[in-house]
């Protein structure tokens, strides 16, 4: 009695896509049947050794126009097991109608649902100007750099003649649907600090140590004054200020030897209303004020600070958003707090929105007992053909033709 749409689904979950060893081949080929099913072409790209980018696509009646992207990601995070109360892998749903699984939110629904929705729509005879293209990607989930950020460089992306894209956004706990029009700039930055090295007994001067006191005290005094803004504005969310973890602390060699370096690393992840150049700046400041022989090093840092138009005046925003209130969805527009392949689609210069239609849902991403329930589920594949209904018959734009 089980609705073929949730049975999908949970055979989707069921393939083991968990990083460090996530089963590409395996998804591929599910998503290949699914696709044959529908009657979707289909075209892989490798886009380097074992990474492999699927594309299902449904023709438009006016191929020239620009078309919609419909993005996901194929892999997982890792799990433990010990926490969950069911089989991560199994795809148990209990006696409310939650299905139980790693990627249950992020994001193997949201692919089914694009899917689905097609299906619905091609039963229903229709057809639409423009062409609906669906990604399926690797490695999102480890930064998308063998994925979606090789991809986008790639002459069979630029062939895509996007126009506009949807990729993942976050489950809300209340009726709103969250959007995400933008994403924080990860930086990645390690802190080197040299000092004099010695003997454990004696006070040293000018060593490692207390110059690392001295930069962990400036960038965990920003955290919280950042963490203090977003308390204190209720207008604010976790998207609108710059968040600071320090994430790894390394030095020393024994118990009695002062050593002559210490690292320290910090996850960061900055707004687009922020001048980075005078963000890279205030960290220099931070590192030059802790003394000689500090110095820091980037291990990621995004530079991309484009955002998706939602102004009315906008074609797809008013597609987007004109569907939304027909439904009488409450939308919240929000910067997306992490990362998401979104960034590499917006830094080519598409417009694209984070939305995954799961309200009244836990946020629940990379947490133990992930789950999302059945109605949910479907309730998004009825808002997903909707949206596609209105964003694949948007009218020429002037710039094409």
């Amino acid at each position: 009695s089980e609705n073929p749409s949730v049975t999908l689904f949970r055979e989707y979950l069921r393939i083991d896509t968990v990083h460090p060893k996530p089963d590409y081949d395996a998804a591929v080929q599910f998503l290949e049947r699914v696709g044959a099913e529908l009657g979707l072409a289909c075209q892989k790209v490798e886009v380097c050794q074992g990474r492999v980018v699927l594309i299902l696509t449904w023709q438009g009646t006016k191929p020239r126009l620009r078309s919609i992207l419909l993005n996901s990601h194929t892999d997982v995070v890792p799990v433990f097991e010990e926490h969950w109360t069911y089989p991560p892998f199994e795809a148990v749903k209990d006696s409310q109608g939650n299905i139980y699984a790693r990627g249950a939110q992020d994001m193997k629904c949201v692919s089914i649902q694009y899917l689905e929705a097609i299906r619905r729509l091609k039963t229903e005879g229709k057809s639409f100007a423009r062409t609906i293209h669906l990604t399926f990607v690797p490695d999102e989930e480890v930064g998308g750099h063998k994925g979606m950020e090789m991809f986008v460089q790639r002459p069979e992306f630029k062939a895509l003649n996007v126009g506009f894209a949807m990729d993942e956004g976050l489950a809300s706990p209340s009726d709103t649907f969250s959007v995400f029009y933008g994403e924080r700039s990860p930086w990645w930055i390690k802190v080197k600090c040299m000092g004099s090295p010695g003997h454990g007994s004696r006070f040293i001067s000018n060593t490692a140590a207390e110059k690392m006191h001295k930069v962990i005290n400036s960038f965990l005094a920003f955290r919280e004054s950042e963490k203090q803004r977003l308390k204190s504005d209720s207008s604010l969310t976790l998207g609108d200020v710059t968040s600071l973890n320090m994430t790894m602390l390394e030095g020393g060699v024994s118990f009695n030897v002062v050593p002559s370096e210490m690292a320290a690393s910090f996850d960061i992840r900055i707004p687009p209303t922020v001048d980075l150049k005078a963000f890279e700046e205030q960290v220099a400041t931070w590192c030059r004020s802790a003394g000689d022989g500090v110095t820091y090093e980037f291990h990621q840092k995004c530079m991309d600070q484009h955002i998706t138009s939602t102004e009315e005046s906008d074609p797809w925003w008013k597609a987007f958003s004109g569907v939304c209130r027909d439904m009488k969805l409450q939308l919240k527009l929000e910067i997306f707090p992490a990362a998401t392949d979104s960034r590499y689609i917006r830094s080519v210069r598409h417009p694209a929105i984070g939305f995954s239609p799961m309200n009244r849902t836990p946020v629940l991403l990379h947490d133990h007992n992930e789950f999302l329930n059945e109605q949910i589920f479907l309730r998004g594949i009825e808002i997903y053909a909707r949206l596609l209904t209105a964003l694949a018959s948007v009218p020429p734009l002037p710039n094409e033709g």
